[in-house]
């Protein structure tokens, strides 16, 4: 059982990985391009809503003192070489295993944050955080199911069993909670855009 949830873990830590580091990697040059030029409009900002440049701008795309992006690169990079190593054949210790899997609750509630933040603050979307948001939910559901096969706790705890049985409805209900979310919050422009 942990063998092939190992391999569905690679899969996911290789695509998933790779496309939140693109999207990670675009936002930090488009970054740097409204830091060289305060009038660029960067190509994710499309109207009001989804306008990356008016997430650039605020306290919280810098939370560290440094733009969140380049957290996204390390990490999104990391997440895919584990993947990749995995199909080349490596092996990792439980300890490793465990450090992924804080290192992943870490990132999906960052994640977690940004969205309320994105929503109820600073009232814009960055499409090109979206894309590492929708990467980040599977990461986490898939290293925390496989952890959870390999520690055994799905045979010690029917509740976590049954978490791990309906991983897919939980990547579901959290996508549609933050579409549901997203449409909720942003009802007056998306409905003015049909009147």
């Amino acid at each position: 059982m942990v063998e092939s949830w190992t391999r569905i873990v690679a899969w996911t830590l290789t695509v998933g990985g790779l496309i939140a580091f693109i999207a990670s990697f675009t936002l930090t040059i488009e970054r740097i391009e409204l830091l060289k030029n305060p009038d660029y409009v960067p190509s994710c900002s499309f109207n009001p809503v989804l306008s990356c440049g008016s997430v650039m701008k605020t306290w919280q795309a810098a939370l560290f003192g440094f733009p969140n992006p380049l957290i996204g690169i390390a990490a999104f990079a990391v997440v895919t070489t584990v993947g990749v190593g995995i199909f080349a054949g490596a092996r990792y210790a439980g300890w490793f295993w465990a450090g992924l899997q804080v290192g992943v609750t870490l990132g999906m509630i960052f994640i977690c944050w940004l969205i309320s933040q994105s929503l109820y603050s600073i009232d814009a979307l960055c499409p090109y955080c979206m894309v590492v948001w929708a990467m980040m939910i599977p990461i986490f559901v898939f290293v925390s199911v496989r952890n959870a096969h390999a520690s055994g706790l799905t045979s010690r705890s029917g509740f976590v069993a049954f978490l791990a049985r309906n991983h897919a409805l939980i990547i579901t209900v959290a996508v549609l909670v933050i579409i549901a979310m997203i449409g909720q919050r942003f009802w007056s422009y998306w409905s003015s855009l049909y009147s």
